[in-house]
């Protein structure tokens, strides 16, 4: 399908073909496993500040609907394109199978800069993007969540756009909503935090101690953040920290806590004090225990992979590593990769964990909250673990074998309507 191609496409479809070959999945069954169920691309038509009017471009695309409902984010970025949506959409129904979540894979997107447009601006361009996709989503359909670019506010924006075309309120639309409307406790954190816990998790089983383990971190939005606080309470040392300017270093160790007032006030980590410069190709083969990249897809490459001095490589961002760089670090077995389909699922899960509450109008705590979502990402974890030492595979390859396998059995229980 060309209308998909793109390089973040093509290379899930290439990560999806070596776990076919895995697992002996048949040319006649390939294609219903991987090919999107459905794609929308909408012209979204606002009035900017100016007083001009702009189209903007808005994608969405569902990958499967076999297990339930479709699940995704919304991000808004200059670069999003229907392909690297639909490769996020392949990669969230593996994440979610894999997790048991009753959920297909979803993503969405608009094309735009977000840094760039006022909070009016952002908020029409979310209620215009909303209202397009009124006949394709819903709290049996299709459930929207953050992503890059989108927070708490654009949730609130879309659940009041849908509730207001339903007539009611519909909070179980979207989930990572603020509180007050029907958002759980724990859910902005929950992907930082998972990683942490995978961290952790991962120092276990190669016998690392996380208490004198040093960590540099690709991204400091929401996820990377979050990750390097988790990571820090666990005793490790941040000792570099990249954005989408540039980064800072300090191998005595960053006080997060000055970093973070600093970070509030510049909105970038670039000029911190107490830290020498660093670029992100630098921070990548940094030598250092964890390495965390969650920013982007595609930045462990052919090019440096075989460059990387960690002991841990924890994938917090979506496709961070290419089938390419994957083949050289498949050598490398001092290398621990957590794979970014259980790295970053603890957002997913807590998001089915606010729609959960949504649907039955009852509220957790926040200790409940993550008590189950460390219980769900120690399931995963074991599983994982446990299929890659006994068949020699890789943690990617025993990870996606397992969520592909769910999908792949559910579309055979059900069969092909005529």
């Amino acid at each position: 399908m060309d209308i998909y191609d793109h390089p973040t496409f093509r290379m899930a479809c290439q990560q999806f073909d070596s776990v076919a070959d895995y697992l002996e999945v048949p040319e006649s069954d390939r294609g219903r496993l991987k090919w999107p169920k459905r794609s929308l691309v909408v012209a979204l038509p606002v009035h900017c500040d100016d007083g001009s009017t702009k189209v903007f471009t808005g994608y969405r695309v569902q990958h499967h609907l076999t297990l339930g409902p479709t699940k995704g984010g919304l991000r808004f970025h200059p670069d999003v394109a229907l392909g690297e949506v639909a490769a996020l959409a392949m990669w969230m129904s593996w994440k979610c199978a894999l997790t048991g979540l009753p959920y297909g894979g979803a993503k969405g997107g608009v094309t735009c800069d977000p840094g760039k447009l006022s909070i009016s601006e952002l908020e029409r361009i979310t209620r215009r993007y909303t209202q397009e996709m009124i006949p394709f989503i819903g709290p049996q359909v299709d459930i929207m969540a953050p992503d890059m670019g989108t927070n708490e506010q654009v949730m609130a924006w879309i659940m009041d756009t849908y509730s207001v075309h339903a007539g009611k309120s519909v909070a179980s639309v979207v989930t990572g909503k603020p509180v007050p409307l029907g958002g759980s406790l724990g859910r902005r954190e929950a992907t930082g935090r998972g990683v942490g816990y995978l961290v952790n998790r991962a120092t276990d089983a190669i016998g690392l101690d996380i208490t004198n383990a040093t960590a540099a971190i690709q991204g400091y939005g929401n996820v990377g953040s979050v990750a390097a606080l988790s990571l820090a309470r666990y005793g490790v040392k941040i000792i570099a920290i990249t954005d989408a300017h540039g980064g800072v270093r300090n191998d005595k160790g960053l006080n997060l806590w000055e970093l973070e007032k600093y970070v509030a006030e510049h909105k970038t980590v670039v000029g911190y004090p107490e830290a020498d410069p660093i670029s992100n190709e630098e921070l990548l083969v940094l030598p250092c225990d964890i390495l965390v990249p969650a920013a982007l897809e595609r930045q462990i490459t052919e090019a440096n992979a075989g460059k990387l001095k960690c002991r841990i490589l924890a994938e917090a961002a979506n496709g961070p590593t290419t089938p390419e760089a994957d083949k050289i670090l498949e050598q490398r077995p001092e290398i621990f990769v957590i794979p970014d389909v259980i790295c970053n699922a603890g957002g997913v899960i807590v998001s089915y964990f606010e729609w959960v509450q949504d649907l039955q109008s009852f509220f957790w705590n926040e200790t409940e909250v993550m008590d189950r979502l460390y219980r769900i990402l120690e399931s995963a974890f074991t599983r994982i673990l446990t299929l890659s030492r006994k068949q020699k595979i890789s943690m990617r390859l025993a990870a996606m074998s397992l969520g592909i396998q769910r999908v792949r059995d559910a579309k055979r229980i059900r069969g092909l309507f005529p």
